[in-house]
């Protein structure tokens, strides 16, 4: 890329920067918590702030019905396109506006968007209203430019990510609306994300037989024949360690009960206990094994306990992401870009949580995870109290992210 279109995008970023705060601020002050999953309203203000930087907005609402069944109430998913000239490459560029909620020990109002000492905070600061901005400023700063001649640039904003993706990223591919060679998926740090952890919830449904707690004997305990399964699922967590991925940033899989509730009163067996579980993949594992696996465990640790059924159903599969040949290319390109922006070495890593970049790269798109963040997400406070961003980072990941575009999309 010559000097003077390096010059000319890090210009343009430049003097973008308070209007770059600004749309932050004004994406984090409109809450989009999921659950609940009222997201519509978030698009509904993400779309007039897109428009008026002169971007053209595609509003696709997901019907009510597929809401709902994706445990969700509205989502409005957002499509912008940018073509720069015949043939080339479609890259396009995801980041999601739904949110976890704030939970407690904020020392600021978590839609506040509270700038101190050059950092904002606020829920979905990092993840990922941030890329939001990151990647429409990007576009326009290429469009300023006026360099590139060929290919083609969409923006996919969307609102499920944080219930699976599956009528977000899934629901645009499936229904043709995109069909780009190229995506990035929001980012968390300094590194380029090339593959992350598969997640399985499956909720398991013990049932037995209820009885007055003065004669137990003619029930059959529900949960103390769940307490046998939980006590089979931890010593099968004991042994997850001994798996080690060989991804740098990822270790091993790992499993964890979130959820338990069963019981009529205090005074009766119980009838019936109920528990979900969540265990995540490490890249090399098949996810319908390890769904076999954990199936087999829970029905042996209830063999033979009379009186006793049990039932597992799948919640939510969610497949690890790795690499799609050919994204080699866009690699090198970004942790070069990135490099020479940040000031610091950045080169690839795993991390161990899940993404909607599986979705891009399980249709065949050449996928990494890159945006505005720190270091690491930890750093971030990503779903934690007082999330953050340093305004100077989210800066730097534009012009990375717009650097690395021009040189994607001139040299393909």
């Amino acid at each position: 890329m010559p000097v003077s279109s390096h010059v000319s995008l890090h210009a343009f970023i430049a003097s973008q920067q308070d209007a770059m705060r600004s749309m932050l601020a004004e994406l984090v002050k409109v809450p989009s918590d999921n659950p609940p999953g009222d997201c519509a309203p978030h698009a509904a203000r993400a779309a007039q702030l897109l428009e008026a930087l002169g971007l053209e907005v595609e509003r696709h609402p997901v019907p009510e019905a597929e809401c709902r069944a994706n445990g969700m109430i509205s989502c409005t998913n957002l499509i912008v396109r940018h073509r720069f000239g015949p043939g080339g490459p479609v890259v396009a560029l995801n980041a999601h506006g739904d949110v976890v909620a704030p939970g407690e020990g904020w020392s600021v109002d978590p839609y506040a968007a509270v700038v101190k000492d050059g950092v904002m905070y606020g829920r979905g600061v990092a993840v990922s209203k941030s890329d939001f901005v990151t990647y429409a400023y990007a576009l326009l700063a290429l469009k300023a430019a006026g360099n590139l001649k060929r290919g083609a640039i969409e923006l996919h904003l969307t609102y499920d990510e944080e219930a699976g993706g599956a009528i977000g990223p899934e629901w645009i591919l499936a229904k043709g609306l995109s069909k780009p060679d190229y995506a990035f998926s929001a980012g968390f740090s300094y590194a380029v994300t090339t593959a992350h952890n598969g997640c399985l919830h499956l909720e398991v449904t013990v049932s037995g037989k209820s009885a007055h707690a003065a004669r137990p004997d003619t029930g059959h305990d529900a949960l103390e024949a769940a307490t046998a399964v939980l006590n089979a699922l931890y010593a099968y967590r004991d042994g997850l360690g001994a798996q080690r991925s060989q991804v740098p940033g990822i270790v091993s899989p790992s499993m964890v009960v979130g959820l338990i509730k069963g019981g009529i009163n205090t005074n009766v067996v119980p009838d019936k206990v109920s528990f979900r579980l969540d265990r995540r993949m490490i890249p090399e594992e098949q996810p319908e094994a390890v769904e076999a696996g954990l199936r087999e465990v829970i029905a042996k640790a209830v063999a033979g306990l009379p009186g006793i059924a049990v039932r597992v159903d799948r919640i939510m599969l969610a497949r690890p992401f790795g690499a799609v040949p050919g994204v080699e290319k866009l690699i090198a390109i970004l942790t070069q870009e990135a490099t020479r922006i940040m000031g610091v070495a950045v080169g690839t890593e795993g991390i161990p949580l899940y993404t909607d970049a599986r979705h891009y790269s399980a249709a065949g798109i050449k996928t990494v995870l890159y945006g505005a963040g720190p270091r690491n997400l930890l750093e971030a406070n990503g779903h934690r109290a007082d999330e953050k961003l340093i305004l100077t980072d989210l800066y730097k990941a534009t012009e990375v992210v717009a650097s690395t575009l021009e040189k994607l999309l001139g040299e393909a």
